[in-house]
Order: structure tokens, then sequence, then C-alpha cells
């Protein structure tokens, strides 16, 4: 019986230990939350159609190229897509965010073509901090 008590003092002891030390350890800090500012919503969404549209080689992208504009003084970071051969010409789409958190717009007549569906879930996913192509 002695042999028992012992070791159910034991037991309860190491369990006493190691709640105090589980109370002593100090929390994990929490997973960083995506930044939905205008400039970082923007970086992604250039970043996923730099990858998924263009140097991907989509077809559905060949006679186009991105201009990106983020670094805008007016708060209102874009990407544009232009004609490949004249990029200097009225942009095809406009991408653009202001605010925090960031207020997303996307037009011109690209988006009203068959792609325009498709470049706006992607567009999407890209903001709220999806990744990859589809």
């Amino acid at each position: 019986m002695r042999a028992a008590s012992i070791r159910v003092l034991a037991t309860a002891g190491m369990i006493v230990s190691l709640a105090l030390v589980a109370g002593c350890q100090s929390k994990s800090p929490p997973a960083p939350t995506q930044n939905t500012a205008a400039l970082p919503t923007m970086e992604r969404v250039a970043l996923g159609a730099n990858a998924c549209w263009f140097k991907s080689g989509d077809p559905a992208f060949k006679a186009y190229r991105l201009a990106p504009e983020l670094n805008s003084f007016s708060g209102r970071p874009r990407i544009l897509i232009v004609k490949r051969n004249s990029p200097e010409s009225r942009p095809l789409a406009v991408v653009q965010a202001e605010g925090h958190p960031a207020r997303l717009q996307a037009f011109g007549p690209l988006l009203n073509e068959p792609v325009g569906a498709r470049m706006a879930v992607d567009i999407k996913r890209w903001a709220a901090g999806g990744t990859g192509c589809r």
C-alpha cells in the first residue's frame, strides 16, 4: 500500500509541476495578418498577374504586357494592361486600389472580353491573399 501511495503522490506532483510550467510559458504570438492597405494589396495583384498571365506564357495575354504603377503619389497604386507592341497607348485594363482596407476597382475594355471574367476572379483571389494560378 505504501508503494501505491508514493506513486499517487509522485504522479500528482508531476501533474502540478506540468501545470505550473505550462502556466508560466508565454503564449505564442498571433499569426501575422494579411496587410489590407492599398499598396500591399496591389503588390499581391501585380505579382500574381505577372506570374500567371504574362510570365507563364498564357496565350490569352500574349498580345498584352503589364505596366505596374505601384509608386503612386495619389494614394492609388495601380497596374495597367497595355498592348505589347504599343505600351504608350491607352490601357486596355486598369486595376487600382485605395484606402485601408483597400477598395479595389478594375475597369477597361479588356474586362468586357471573354478573358475579363477570369481576370476578375484572379484579381479578387490575389487581393485577398490567395496565391497561384488557375
